[in-house]
């Protein structure tokens, strides 16, 4: 157990720097957009090109994973993640930053996926949802550091200097993954392992369309590609991008007390994870714990949009709870992969990820667009102020999606924490 969670945990550094980058634009939204003379439509469609590329990957990292495993799923994305961040930090304008950020999210979309397979090869099937809510602990660890001190490193050195000392990072996370972490425990002489047969023949792996056609044959597979975007879209929206410049203008905090407000909202959700996680392997049940995280997290949100004048403790305090029941979301991956056969796992969590990452991947660009549409040409040092109005009516596009997501929580089928295809 204790290699397992060393090779785990090497795994795990790669999540950690996708969630990095996938939040890190927030601290520098006033950076980006006085540099190249943008609005919060164009920046939101910058910080959204991340999850264009993750998304889209998603379907073929479930297939890729399933044929090459996770050691070389991991090392390759790792490495081309360093190339992307490297040239995000050396472009000169907003093609070649646009076009690292697509290399960015295209290449940490194995992240997830090839971590929850490691899980899945090296720990007893009791571990699996725990060890995924850990996984979301360390990816927000990743978020917590593109927090107050990415803003520190960026007031003091600049973003270019930043993101390039993330990119180094980011090779040697390769190199690692490449040098230690194996894909199964019998490669390191062990006898047993996880739940996966490392012998499966290649024969019985499909094609990426006949692998998607087979996933998509069993409801919960599409309902849980609706449903968690609803939850993680949010968090990401506003901890991800929209939350700094909202809480510095409608609530008086300053740049760095305002991340440190949005990071919270991730560490909470961070802590929200393996809890959820556990409670749900404890129980023996999916569904009821992820209807009440959800309907937590719609009343939260919906309290911190829409009741003015909060008190700052009082605003804190919904954040944290939303946040902490946003952790609820963790529930899919499990749940999605007792949904299909064994054979179909890989290809699954990837249709399930998807859904998690489409949710920020249209609601950042779509809450800078409602910004936009209602701006009322005010401008401070060159950066465009929206009034709570235009705020109000772009975090609704969030709340929209969580009300729908509880909606299509309800058709879902319970698993019981058993594969519903051995029934």
């Amino acid at each position: 157990m204790r290699l397992a969670w060393l090779v785990w945990g090497i795994g795990a550094s790669f999540y950690l720097m996708a969630f990095f980058q996938r939040v890190a634009p927030a601290v520098m939204t006033d950076a980006l957009m006085r540099e190249f003379q943008i609005g919060a439509a164009a920046l939101g469609n910058l910080s959204a090109l991340y999850f264009y590329s993750y998304v889209a990957m998603q379907i073929p990292t479930g297939i890729i994973a399933d044929r090459w495993g996770p050691r070389r799923l991991l090392s390759a994305g790792a490495l081309v993640a360093g190339i992307g961040a490297l040239l995000f930090g050396l472009a000169p304008g907003m093609l070649l930053i646009g076009i690292g950020r697509l290399l960015i999210g295209g290449s940490v979309a194995v992240a997830f996926v090839g971590l929850l397979q490691l899980t899945n090869n090296w720990f007893p099937p009791r571990y699996y949802a725990m060890a995924a809510g850990m996984a979301l602990f360390v990816g927000i660890v990743g978020a917590v550091c593109a927090g107050p001190p990415l803003r520190f490193l960026v007031d003091h050195y600049g973003w270019r200097f930043t993101v390039l000392v993330s990119s180094l990072a980011t090779f040697v996370i390769a190199a690692a993954i490449w040098l230690q972490v194996r894909d199964h425990p019998q490669e390191k002489g062990y006898t047993d392992g996880g739940a996966s047969d490392p012998d499966q023949p290649v024969a019985e792996r499909l094609s990426i369309l006949a692998g998607l056609g087979q996933v998509l044959r069993y409801r919960n597979t599409l309902l849980l590609f609706l449903i968690p975007g609803g939850i993680v879209g949010p968090v990401l929206t506003f901890s991800g991008l929209w939350g700094v410049p909202y809480l510095t203008t409608h609530h008086g905090l300053s740049p760095t007390l305002a991340s440190l407000f949005t990071t919270t909202v991730l560490v909470a959700w961070a802590l929200g994870g393996p809890l959820f996680g556990w409670l749900s392997d404890h129980l023996g049940r999916r569904k009821p714990l992820y209807i009440g995280g959800c309907a937590l997290t719609l009343v939260g949100w919906t309290a911190a949009v829409y009741i003015e004048n909060l008190s700052l403790p009082v605003l804190a305090a919904i954040l944290v709870l939303t946040g902490f029941c946003s952790g609820c979301m963790i529930v899919s991956f499990a749940y999605v992969k007792e949904s299909v056969p064994a054979s179909l796992s890989g290809t699954a969590t990837g249709v399930a990820n998807m859904g998690v990452m489409s949710g920020p991947m249209l609601l950042q660009p779509l809450v800078g667009w409602m910004l936009d549409l209602r701006w009322d040409d005010q401008l401070a040092d060159g950066v465009r102020i929206y009034g709570l109005d235009a705020y109000q009516a772009g975090f609704g596009l969030m709340i929209a999606w969580t009300v729908l997501a509880l909606l299509l929580l309800g058709f879902t089928r319970e698993t019981h924490c058993r594969p519903l295809a051995d029934r």
